[in-house]
């Protein structure tokens, strides 16, 4: 998936949608994340109406684009804000969650509470018809082939919800699946659920067995987030299992995540990445330190997504590849910051897709995307087939050097079967420009090379080996060609490799420096092949 998720309200209007399709198309999207509001579809009580979801359906198929449509139904961004009337006005009916305050205040969220039953069998009644009406008009079809439910749910402002059902829930004993699943699962906790337990080993669970949240994980925030947790994704289960029990196109909910400063060249308030305690953010979504709670007790969902803002792009994916799950990036940066780190995703961790969020107020021509994309589309084939060959392939990116500064990005090194790669910034005379790309293990000494801004060196890994270079090194392209096959362009050496030094894959402008000879071309097709060899003597 090549995806992009639309400004939140976008997709409730087929009038604007038929001004961004063409857009999207020429800026190589492929896949296009939307919203269906409760709100929209359900505005009187039992009557529900599709007409405008239906327009929209077919202008993405007239394009031939693939929706996934996010559900906002109870919760959008910690909040309850996408609700129909009323349920907003009826709090009776729907209670909302409260919050703890200075001084002993207790204040009214603007979140429903998911400790009462109402809400989460109206919610589940919503999304059972939009999936119902979905298979009736799509399923001949698959415009719409994914669907995510609910929105980064959480509750914000607390650690936990302070209703008066929601505090007797929290002084009944821990429910016993919860604890049998961590004691039986202890070895294979995600590490940032064990550092959120530190006093407690897999022994201890049998014995806690029946007591209260605090009894079993102490006092404080993280337990209550566990408690908040274990309750969401009951809660997105059931809504989730209402749709798929009708269309069981693939679920997934995204997750608000915890910012906690990884990326030390971000310099955004913390409090809009989320900040470090529950809360800050939303306190029981599937953030890393919970995610094993949700991947147990919600199993109508086929994964959980990171939202990928301000943390650590890398580390992010990694963790969300927890218990071998597939990884898909439902919304991130749609700047050049972030289009250099989707080439990770994809040769790294085999990612389903990437989704730079607000894709609809950009022009094609100027979209940091749109290069990268539209790259991935023509080798798209191929990307594929490396992602089912575990540790074939490998994405990495290199950020721009500031001005009157050192370049402090360290290479990316990688062994590969009898090799050793070292990928680092292209050369120049110059200063060295941002680079992204991917390297995918053919076979044998055999590399494709995907990306600009790199190049690539070698050391054979066995010991007798006393010479290590380049045998063959070519431009390829897809042009003029089946999916998944590539075509000689021109076999490069000399200046494309600096003397049989490394395979270059420049940037299109090449900085040199004001050195007279034009020594490093720049990037053509972005696609090669190089073979590496070794010598071994006596």
């Amino acid at each position: 998936m090549l995806a992009g998720e639309l400004q939140n309200s976008s997709l409730s209007s087929a009038e604007h949608m038929d001004t961004v399709w063409k857009r999207l198309v020429d800026a190589s999207f492929n896949t296009i994340l939307g919203s269906v509001t409760w709100e929209m579809i359900e505005q009187v009580e039992g009557q529900f109406n599709f007409d405008e979801l239906d327009k929209v359906i077919l202008g993405a198929r007239k394009h031939n684009l693939h929706l996934i449509l996010l559900w906002f139904g109870s919760f959008k961004n910690g909040m309850s804000t996408y609700t129909p009337a009323w349920v907003k006005s009826n709090p009776t009916r729907f209670p909302r969650a409260k919050l703890r305050k200075a001084g002993g205040v207790v204040q009214t969220a603007d979140v429903l509470s998911i400790f009462h039953p109402n809400a989460r069998e109206a919610d589940a009644t919503a999304f059972g018809n939009l999936m119902d009406h979905i298979k009736q008009v799509d399923e001949a079809h698959s415009t719409v082939f994914m669907v995510q439910v609910e929105n980064e749910v959480g509750l914000l402002g607390d650690s936990r919800d302070a209703c008066p059902k929601a505090n007797a829930t929290f002084s009944e004993p821990v429910p016993g699946d919860l604890v049998d699943f961590l004691a039986a699962e202890w070895a294979n906790l995600h590490p940032d659920l064990k550092a959120h337990l530190p006093n407690i080993d897999s022994t201890e669970f049998s014995q806690r067995r029946g007591l209260s949240w605090e009894a079993v994980f102490g006092k404080g925030p993280k337990t209550e987030e566990i408690f908040m947790a274990y309750h969401y994704a009951s809660y997105v289960n059931h809504v989730a299992a209402a749709g798929k029990m009708v269309y069981p196109l693939p679920l997934f909910t995204n997750v608000w995540m915890n910012y906690v400063g990884e990326d030390s060249d971000n310099d955004f308030p913390t409090i809009v990445g989320g900040g470090g305690l529950p809360g800050d953010y939303p306190s029981g979504g599937a953030t890393s330190n919970v995610l094993d709670i949700w991947q147990k007790f919600a199993p109508n969902l086929a994964f959980i997504s990171p939202d990928v803002y301000f943390s650590d792009y890398t580390r992010t994916c990694e963790k969300y590849r927890h218990r071998r799950q597939p990884l898909f990036i439902p919304e991130q940066r749609r700047d050049a910051y972030g289009a250099r780190r989707i080439w990770v995703a994809y040769g790294s961790f085999a990612a389903l897709g990437t989704s730079p969020f607000g894709i609809d107020t950009l022009d094609p021509e100027t979209s940091s995307f749109t290069r990268s994309y539209k790259l991935l589309s023509s080798v798209s084939d191929i990307v594929l087939e490396a992602q089912t060959r575990p540790d074939s392939s490998i994405g990495f990116y290199f950020d721009e050097v500031p001005d009157n500064m050192p370049d402090t990005a360290k290479p990316t090194v990688h062994r590969f079967g009898d090799f050793e790669l070292t990928i680092e910034r292209c050369f120049v005379f110059g200063k060295p420009g941002p680079a992204e790309g991917m390297v995918i293990h053919q076979t044998g000494g055999r590399f494709l090379l995907i990306g600009w801004g790199f190049q690539v060196r070698v050391r054979a890994l066995s010991a007798k080996a006393t010479f290590t270079g380049i045998l063959r090194f070519k431009e390829k392209t897809p042009e003029g060609c089946p999916p998944g096959e590539l075509r000689t362009l021109r076999t490069l050496n000399g200046d494309e490799t600096r003397g049989g030094l490394f395979a270059m894959m420049p940037n299109s402008d090449p900085d040199y420096g004001g050195f007279p000879i034009c020594v490093t071309i720049p990037a053509r097709t972005m696609i090669a092949e190089v073979e590496f060899y070794s010598i071994e003597e006596v």
